[in-house]
């Protein structure tokens, strides 16, 4: 059983969308690329669990499975995907998993580890070692410091004690997501990588990143690249991770003038 589904809605246009944010965000992340595709998309965006106005997780069973259901229950075919950070792998997932729903998918940066590590072992040692850090606080259960040194790599280069207390109690409070996600994230629970699976994925696929954004996220780019069948790639100068946020405009219209391509049938 999937928990309660909170969603909402930007835009008005032809194209209906469903959009899945990152962790430790919410819905609410999508508002300004939203509003800049408002006369093209209408946007769906979800709350995943334990994040916004969702229920939460019960703790049983694997945290992306759940994810996945509760962005399945939301689609009404064709749609197209767009996601980023965890929520890219969702649409990742839900396009191999169930092509015939989804008409296109635009990752931004999607953190597949399992993908980089089978293609580029050398860059994912070199993030799991930068990683150290912060699965040391995760590992003495030190919360606040796993949430700062997650924050610092993949934020928006806001330093932790500028960012509003509420925000960062709200990081603290969810920094548990990131560990139960890796069983999908990064040893590809869902099986994904086996022979055959990424043909599936022939649609129209953008691929997005951040030029300053972590070097694990190109690597996992690379990778995605390499295997999906029909994927184009764009990069956001100066950007970082959070690039739909701090830079929606120039999301926006990478995602808009993809879509040019793809036929709304």
């Amino acid at each position: 059983m999937i928990p309660e589904t909170n969603a909402r809605r930007f835009g008005h246009g032809p194209r209906p969308a469903l959009a899945i944010h990152c962790s430790l965000a919410h819905s609410g992340a999508w508002r300004g690329v939203g509003a800049a595709l408002s006369d093209e998309l209408t946007l769906r965006a979800f709350d995943l669990p334990m994040h916004g106005r969702s229920g939460d997780w019960d703790g049983q069973g694997n945290i992306h499975d759940v994810a996945t259901d509760m962005a399945l229950s939301l689609l009404e075919a064709p749609m197209d995907l767009i996601g980023h950070s965890f929520g890219a792998t969702v649409a990742l997932r839900l396009a191999i998993e169930h092509p015939e729903l989804v008409r296109s998918m635009t990752l931004i940066e999607p953190v597949y580890f399992a993908a980089a590590k089978q293609d580029d072992p050398d860059a994912m040692a070199e993030y799991n070692d930068q990683n150290a850090a912060f699965e040391a606080a995760l590992a003495e259960g030190d919360k606040d410091t796993a949430a700062r040194l997650f924050n610092r790599v993949w934020g928006d280069g806001t330093k932790w004690d500028q960012i509003p207390e509420p925000t960062r109690a709200y990081m603290v409070d969810r920094i548990g997501f990131i560990p139960a996600s890796s069983p999908f994230l990064g040893e590809d629970s869902a099986g994904l990588l086996a022979p055959g699976m990424f043909d599936r994925a022939s649609m129209p696929a953008l691929l997005v990143e951040g030029s300053a954004s972590p070097k694990a996220a190109h690597a996992i780019n690379d990778s995605l690249m390499r295997r999906l069948p029909n994927a184009r790639r764009v990069s956001v100068d100066g950007a970082g991770h959070m690039v739909p946020i701090t830079h929606p405009a120039e999301v926006a219209e990478a995602i808009r003038d993809f879509l040019s391509d793809v036929p709304l049938v």
